[in-house]
């Protein structure tokens, strides 16, 4: 379950520290990395919010990645507090909340665009310089293939959303023939 207003919380707080220091975009991979592997490994992420596995336990297993991690002493300290608070379930949900906040501080927005058939470079970055341009900020494009679109291409990023696609134009010509009658 996501616990989105504690995540926002921590990251807020680690994202002010990161800014103040300089370091927001470390801070960032360190936190990236750490969910990596604890979205991989169930047993890593078991042995440090599961409550049958002693407090002691559960710090000296956080103690040894952030050794293996040479995060510096704040980033050790802010996975500590984790383990200490019994918060490390939220990790997923801080690292997410912080790259929201990174993207944001660097004006990156992140879109996809669903076409009919795969695009060549040249049109994804002409669709690229386009969202850019109408967003005023850095996008970040994922594109995914959808035959069913049959032509065209829809665009999202944020909250806007360009549907060309011929799927919504047949649909919307069925409705206006619809009205007539």
């Amino acid at each position: 379950m996501k616990q989105i207003i504690l995540a926002r919380r921590y990251a807020k707080a680690l994202f002010a520290v990161g800014k103040d220091d300089g370091k927001f975009e470390e801070y960032n991979d360190a936190l990236q990395g750490l969910n990596e592997v604890y979205a991989l490994d169930a047993s890593l992420a078991d042995s440090l919010t599961n409550p049958l596995y002693p407090m002691d336990v559960r710090e000296k297993v956080m103690k040894g990645i952030v050794a293996s991690m040479g995060v510096d002493k704040v980033m050790s300290n802010f996975f500590n507090l984790l383990v200490e608070k019994k918060r490390a379930d939220v990790l997923p949900d801080i690292a997410e909340e912080y790259q929201v906040m990174v993207d944001e501080e660097k004006n990156i927005s992140h879109g996809s665009v669903v076409s009919a058939v795969k695009l060549s470079k040249e049109l994804q970055a002409k669709v690229q310089a386009t969202l850019e341009k109408l967003t005023g900020k850095t996008v970040e494009l994922t594109t995914s293939v959808d035959p069913t679109i049959i032509g065209g291409i829809i665009a999202k990023v944020g909250d806007l959303e360009l549907d060309g696609s011929i799927r919504t134009q047949l649909a919307s010509l069925k409705d206006s023939i619809k009205g007539r009658e």
